[in-house]
Parts: structure tokens; C-alpha cells; sequence
């Protein structure tokens, strides 16, 4: 099973399949607007730009599993993420990444690559890195900066 089995929900709640990111290196994000880590919002975007002609994609899936930090409706959120922190890479709506209703995709991507103490999703901003084949290869901590896997995305990409 690969990333690009799986579907998920757009932020106006339309059915998408993954599938249309086939062939391209992705960066999964769990996001949150009232993170202390939501400055990583600029990295992200930079790091979707910089790759989106080389066939990367920055893919962002808001949580409110950590104290309540993603809190508005997700249709306010991609406004908010559009206006307050400048993103243009596409955000879906709302997941839980853990627990009994974790989205399928998180409990593929938990299942692939496990974290330092276990596979629960500890934080927003965690980062899942997949290659083109849809295979996840690399789990990011949320306090890995989006600058710091640039070298990876490079690797992927060449």
C-alpha cells in the first residue's frame, strides 16, 4: 500500500485521492494555526515553491489533538493559513492523527515510520517524507525546521 491509496477530505469537504499526487515527492504536515510552531508555516510554503517544478508537494493536514491549538472550522482555517501565514500548498480538512479515529493515511503513515519513543504523532508539525513511489522513508519531528530537510527533498529529487 502506498500514500497514493489512500483519500482524503478537501477543506469544503470534497472527496480527493491522493492518487493525483502519484509521481511526485511529498512532505505530509500536521498543522495547527495556534502552534508555538506555527512559524514552521513559512518554511513549508518556502520548501513548496522552491520544489513544486521538480515534482514536490507540501501536503498540510490541519489537528486540534494537542490542546486544542487548530480550533477554527476548516474552511476559516485555510483562509486563516492563506492570510496569516501566507500558504498556497494545499490544506485539507481537519484529522485526528491518533487514537481509535485517526484518518487511515496517519495510521498508514505512524505504521511506516515510527517515532523515536513509539508511533504515536507526539506533536503538530510532525513531517512525514514520501518518495515518488508513495513510500514513506523519513519521519521529521515538529522541531525539525522545514530547512533542515531540505537536503532530503534533494536527494529524492534528483
Amino acid at each position: 500500500m502506498s500514500v497514493y491509496d489512500f483519500t482524503v477530505k478537501s477543506s469544503k469537504g470534497e472527496e480527493i485521492s491522493l492518487s493525483q499526487y502519484e509521481g511526485k515527492a511529498l512532505l505530509i504536515v500536521n498543522t495547527a494555526t495556534k502552534c508555538g510552531f506555527a512559524t514552521q508555516f513559512d518554511g513549508l510554503e518556502k520548501l513548496h515553491q522552491d520544489y513544486a517544478d521538480r515534482g514536490f508537494e507540501v501536503l498540510g493536514f490541519p489537528c486540534n489533538q494537542f490542546m486544542n491549538q487548530e480550533p477554527v472550522e476548516d474552511d476559516e482555517m485555510e483562509n486563516v493559513c492563506k492570510v496569516n501565514f501566507g500558504v498556497n500548498f494545499p490544506l485539507f480538512a481537519r484529522v485526528d492523527v491518533n487514537g481509535s479515529d485517526a484518518h487511515p493515511l496517519y495510521q498508514h503513515l505512524k505504521k511506516s515510520q515510527k517515532g523515536t519513543i513509539g508511533s504515536d504523532v507526539k506533536w503538530n508539525f510532525t513531517k512525514f517524507l514520501v518518495n515518488q513511489q508513495g513510500e514513506v522513508i523519513e519521519r521529521f519531528a515538529p522541531t525539525t525546521k522545514p530547512e533542515k530537510i531540505q537536503p532530503e527533498i534533494e536527494k529524492l529529487l534528483k
